[in-house]
């Protein structure tokens, strides 16, 4: 029997880029931290934003999210500009963003969790469809968030806004401090998700880990976008990748 979809796929054409990124500055405070960011992600594909620690990977995601005070440049998703627009508008619009620190509450039990966050579009995942993705998150429903492990945690936090109906999906650092075995699993998961449809932007440190599942990369170094290149491409660029990366 053939295993269910998730969800419908989006009207978008495959290949069309529903993300560019032109010229994109960024501060905290008086620390400016992106130098003129520059890339595009097309629907239906994984991206891979690489670099070192400090690069400025986590700022971009956090700036196509509305979550940086001061920004300028051009964030163009689905046409639209979206630079001056606030988080919960870039919400609306389909964008969900997955943080690093994964932000569970850890007062509320895995069922409160999931449901915490606001339906901003149609055709979000049901508990159903998230329990086929992550099955652990069933048998954990009435655990608290502190009574979870750390692949369970961010299991919860990419189903957690998968039930909100974005279909442009950014993880940040998703496989941080796993054991491989999640790895796999977080793996797993994003081919799936891809498969339905879905358009990832991932920031990760575990070039290994995204190697298995993304389309094409950019390099971040000091604030700008150095070097891209598609994963048919991987083997001719191991050798600059071991110098950006020292991997």
């Amino acid at each position: 029997m053939a295993e269910a979809k998730l969800a419908e796929r989006p009207a978008a054409t495959a290949g069309a880029e529903v993300l560019t990124v032109k010229d994109l500055q960024a501060w905290y405070g008086e620390s400016h931290i992106l130098h003129g960011i520059n890339f595009g992600v097309r629907a239906g594909e994984v991206v891979t934003l690489l670099g070192r620690n400090g690069a400025g990977k986590t700022t971009t995601l956090k700036s196509v999210m509305g979550i940086i005070g001061k920004r300028s440049g051009s964030i163009r998703f689905n046409n639209e500009e979206i630079i001056r627009a606030s988080s919960d508008r870039i919400a609306r619009k389909g964008i969900a963003f997955c943080p690093e620190e994964r932000g569970i509450f850890a007062s509320l039990d895995v069922r409160e969790n999931l449901m915490l966050p606001p339906t901003v579009r149609p055709g979000g995942l049901s508990l159903e469809q998230i329990f086929t993705l992550f099955p652990n998150l069933k048998e954990r429903l009435t655990s608290q968030g502190t009574k979870l492990s750390g692949g369970e945690q961010q299991m919860l936090a990419i189903a957690r806004i998968l039930r909100t109906g974005a279909r442009f999906l950014m993880l940040d650092e998703p496989t941080e401090g796993l054991a491989p075995v999640i790895i796999q699993q977080i793996g797993h998961t994003i081919a799936r998700l891809k498969s339905e449809g879905f358009t990832i932007l991932l920031v990760e440190q575990n070039f290994r880990f995204a190697s298995t599942v993304a389309d094409r990369y950019y390099i971040v170094e000091h604030g700008k976008v150095i070097d891209g290149f598609a994963n048919s491409e991987l083997s001719a660029n191991m050798d600059k990748l071991h110098t950006y990366l020292g991997v």
